[in-house]
């Protein structure tokens, strides 16, 4: 049997590849930025040997969560003051390079979004028995923590509280709300900040000055921001811009924003100037443009939401100018845009943008979406001022005036007919009957405006003592509604527009609408049986009976 060899050269290995966020991985303390009470809060642990069972390290996605893991790992296991750090390549780390590549025996890393189950974790827990092989401590770091499930949440509380000597955790999450407060009681708990622009802009100008890669302030500044914090994500952006500038030229922040689909901040400009003049036309020919670079509709209205602020502070504050990380040009336009429109206005725009995005998740061609965004906010425009309206008393007029025309628009039935013949008065609406003289003229509205209950404790229940504008005096029998008084009183503020007393009187009051009609109609009765129609139909029909049909008896 033969075996084939194959020996690839030392160039091979010394021309490979490795992406920025890998090759400039922190491999110490002193070279994580951004992160210095963390820093500061291990160091000294190390020094006065008071080093927790357990840590919890949360913060977004590329902030260094992993890396810090494995730098506490190394710190904790190496015996040449690896809390001090150090930049001398002379100096060799006992079993740090391992545990860097994850590779050290003694330091397992396990992937709770791959192993979220109980069964893993008790895995974990059975070999945390055993003493480490070579390091000082046996470190589990659990990446993803937030993925794990209850259960295995559960099995790991007993021995994350007290763990054999020999053995420490690290937990790294990007969601620390998802993690049981009982896990959280017993880590200690440190959460990495986002890098500040200026801060990120330093660092990308020295990894170029380190890569040879050619580029100017502007546009680290925009892969800084564009980072959003992220260490991660803006050593990957300058990788991309690096390998796509494919001559000796400087990379440009035009290049930069075609690859990320960012619109160019002078187009946005722009686009706000042509919503505040409310020229819809234009600002919908500016947003093809920025479209026709990549741009995510998302990423255009956090630009526009952007600028709106710094108008806003502009507007509020004053003096954007000592912001150094907005261009002369930028602030420039700032300005101008800031005192054409006062701050009420901004407010309203700020307001619609930020419900613009959910028009983007409603609807699902957000390309249309950002359209009739614009145009919206074109007609923003044409508002009037709410200061205004309310300062000058308008706001009623206004209400009024699309009360009616809301009521010329629509389809009349007979109903709305009738209604408008008790509003309308000369030529302004009312909403209410200007005077209602005497008890049949309410009992007769009631039944106009289909109040069935009313009408009928009007009719049967309630006996007039007296009766004048404003005020009813009344008796009444033991059958009368719980909510006849409230009931009465609110529709007579209705009909008439202003408001009624209605008082209990002990005298006795007249009779009640339905006793006098029982009452008439019953002489009627008696007056037609002294007839002598009654008799002539009596003779006919020996049979015959003749009733009251408004009564509740036969008479």
């Amino acid at each position: 049997m033969f075996q084939v060899v194959i020996q690839f050269p030392v160039k091979f290995y010394m021309n490979k590849k490795i992406i920025l966020p890998l090759k400039y991985r922190p491999k110490n303390f002193d070279e994580l930025i951004g992160q210095e009470t963390m820093v500061i809060s291990l160091k000294s642990a190390l020094r006065k040997n008071k080093v927790h069972n357990a840590y919890i390290l949360t913060g977004i996605r590329g902030i260094g969560k992993t890396t810090t893991a494995r730098i506490i790992a190394k710190a904790i296991n190496c015996n040449k003051h690896f809390e001090h750090g150090t930049l001398d390549n002379s100096e060799t780390y006992c079993c740090c390079d391992e545990i860097s590549s994850s590779s050290h025996i003694d330091v397992l890393e396990m992937d709770a979004a791959s192993k979220t189950g109980v069964d893993d974790i008790r895995d974990l827990l059975e070999s945390s028995k055993y003493h480490p092989s070579v390091a000082k401590y046996k470190v589990f770091i659990i990446d993803e923590a937030h993925m794990l499930s209850k259960q295995a949440f559960n099995a790991l509380l007993k021995t994350l509280e007290e763990p054999p000597q020999h053995l420490k955790f690290i937990l790294a999450t990007t969601e620390i709300k998802k993690i049981p407060i009982t896990i959280l009681s017993r880590c200690h708990r440190f959460d990495l900040k986002r890098i500040g622009i200026d801060k990120m802009a330093k660092f990308l100008n020295k990894i170029s000055e380190l890569e040879n890669i050619k580029i100017d302030s502007p546009t680290l500044q925009l892969i800084s921001k564009s980072s959003e914090g992220s260490v991660r994500d803006a050593l990957s952006i300058l990788d991309q811009a690096n390998i796509m500038n494919n001559s000796d030229q400087q990379i440009r922040s035009e290049d930069v924003r075609k690859m990320l689909g960012l619109a160019d901040k002078e187009q946005i400009l722009s686009l706000l100037e042509k919503i505040i003049l409310g020229d819809d036309n234009s600002s919908i020919k500016i947003l093809e443009d920025i479209f026709s670079y990549g741009s995510d509709p998302k990423l255009i209205l956090e630009s526009l939401l952007e600028q709106v602020y710094l108008i806003s502070r502009e507007q509020s504050i004053g003096n954007i100018s000592s912001d150094v990380s907005i261009s002369e040009q930028d602030i420039t336009k700032i300005k101008e845009l800031a005192s054409m429109i006062d701050l009420t206005y901004t407010s309203i725009l700020w307001h619609y943008l930020i419900k613009g995005f959910e028009d983007l998740k409603l609807f699902p061609d957000s390309y249309i979406a950002i359209q009739m965004l614009m145009i919206r906010l074109c007609k923003l425009k044409n508002m009037p001022d709410p200061q205004k309206i309310i300062s000058d008393g308008s706001l009623e007029n206004e209400i009024k005036i699309q009360n009616e025309l809301k009521v010329k628009t629509q389809i009349k039935n007979v109903v709305q007919e009738k209604k408008e013949t008790l509003t309308k008065k000369g030529n302004k609406i009312v909403n209410f009957i200007s005077t209602i003289n005497n008890f049949e003229d309410l009992i007769d509205i009631a039944n106009k405006n289909k109040e069935v209950e009313l009408k009928f404790d009007l009719e049967r229940h309630v006996k007039i003592v007296n009766f004048r504008q404003g005020k009813i005096d009344i008796s009444f029998n033991d059958k009368l509604s719980k909510n006849f008084i409230k009931n009465l009183t609110e529709k007579l503020k209705i009909w008439t527009g202003k408001r009624w007393i209605i008082s209990f009187n002990k005298l006795e009051g007249h009779q009640t609408i339905f006793e006098k009609k029982t009452k008439k109609n019953s002489e009627d009765l008696d007056k037609l049986k002294q007839s002598n129609t009654y008799k002539k139909i009596l003779d006919t029909f020996d049979d015959a009976i003749f009733i009251n049909s408004n009564s509740e008896e036969e008479k």
